[in-house]
């Protein structure tokens, strides 16, 4: 689990970069890929969700759920709606970490 948020933070940072350089369609691949619904399966969502609390699934989708609607944004091409997004994939970063920690 935390390899995966690890991966989560590397692919946030990744797609800033992307963004910086004007490349809202890699930005929106590395979204989509890394954190969006499409990436489930890959981080083994499925299998790890047993173990979380509640709250903190529903986090965790939310998350996701951001990242796919901010890989549609980064897709239409406007970089202010694309940022606006891609806050709400990091709001629910920010929900998450702030009421759970791992031990």
């Amino acid at each position: 689990m935390l390899s995966n948020m690890r991966d989560y933070l590397a692919a946030i940072n990744e797609i800033l970069i992307n963004m910086g350089n004007d490349e809202l369609e890699k930005a929106a691949g590395v979204a989509e890929s890394r954190l969006g619904m499409s990436s489930l399966d890959s981080h083994g969502a499925s299998h790890m969700s047993r173990f979380m609390p509640e709250g903190m699934r529903r986090a965790g989708l939310s998350m996701h759920r951001a990242a796919s609607r901010f890989a549609l944004k980064a897709q239409e091409g406007g970089e202010v709606p694309a940022y606006n997004a891609l806050s709400e994939v990091t709001s629910a970063c920010v929900t998450c970490h702030s009421g759970y920690r791992i031990r």
